[in-house]
């Protein structure tokens, strides 16, 4: 089974993957892990490709994380889309209490010496997703509902519900 666990930043998708990594035994990848070097260096563009295209082609995993820019590889791979579709401020929320809660610390779905800090850039991110990117989003995923199982999840309640029926 292939599982990609997409949203907004601040929805729980790393949360989500590690329940659904607990109850299913699939091997779980953190994108963030994988992208972001020590010190918050990013990867080049056809680095980054080519280790998607390579996670994408194991045997079975969740991926948990959004990259656009890699998003149609491992979509052609998936076998099941999870989509955290939570509002804007319940992402914003979290996202800014996860800051204070790991201020000077690399969380665990992250690269070591990243350490969480504060970065308007990315509360603007935050802030915009689901104006500028939800739509074109769900009309990917829900593009290929034929051939995937998508599921979207729009509230914590919901999210429990689909986790605790595993």
């Amino acid at each position: 089974m292939k599982i990609m666990v997409i949203g907004c930043c601040g929805a729980g998708k790393s949360t989500f993957s590690k329940i659904l990594q607990q109850k299913t035994s699939l091997p779980l990848i953190h994108l963030d892990q994988c992208y972001w070097k020590p010190n918050w260096t990013t990867t080049p563009k056809e680095e980054w490709e080519a280790i998607v295209e390579e996670l994408a082609n194991r045997k079975e995993w969740i991926i948990d994380g959004n990259y656009n820019s890699t998003l149609d590889i491992r979509l052609e791979k998936a076998d099941t889309v999870i989509y955290l579709d939570l509002p804007t401020w319940k992402c914003l929320w979290r996202v800014i209490k996860r800051i204070y809660q790991n201020k000077g610390r690399s969380r665990s779905d992250m690269t070591e010496n990243c350490e969480e800090r504060w970065d308007w850039e990315f509360i603007l991110f935050v802030a915009t997703f689901n104006l500028k990117r939800r739509k074109k989003l769900l009309h990917k995923i829900n593009s290929h509902q034929k051939e995937k199982k998508i599921i979207i999840l729009k509230n914590q309640k919901a999210i429990d519900q689909y986790l605790n029926s595993i």
